[in-house]
């Protein structure tokens, strides 16, 4: 009894916190993401747009408000720069940024 008592405690620690993730984002590739925001060298560009360090666009108050419009802003993105990400590319990119700076969740 104790035995599995402790093994529960440990599935439950390596687990994490519980965060459900919305459900746009739900298998997105997160080291594709990563790889292509490095690739595409996405904070240099927000920084000469926006002065500073490049991650202060990810927080205008208001401007993106769910995941939608975050997948829907990282779209935008690859289209005006001709990025030519795929529907999985820009959903990995913006399972990244959700999960780094927007923390959107299920609802």
């Amino acid at each position: 009894m104790r035995a599995s008592l402790m093994l529960w405690m440990c599935l439950l620690l390596l687990a994490g916190p519980s965060r459900a993730e919305p459900e746009i984002f739900k298998g997105a590739d997160l080291k594709l993401g990563r790889q292509l925001i490095a690739e595409h060298k996405c904070s240099a560009c927000h920084a000469r747009n926006v002065g500073g360090n490049g991650d202060d666009i990810y927080n205008p108050k208001g401007r993106i408000n769910s995941p939608g419009l975050l997948r829907g802003m990282v779209d935008y993105c690859s289209t005006q720069l001709n990025l030519g990400f795929f529907p999985e590319d820009t959903t990995a990119v913006a399972a990244v940024l959700n999960r780094e700076h927007y923390k959107f969740t299920a609802k």
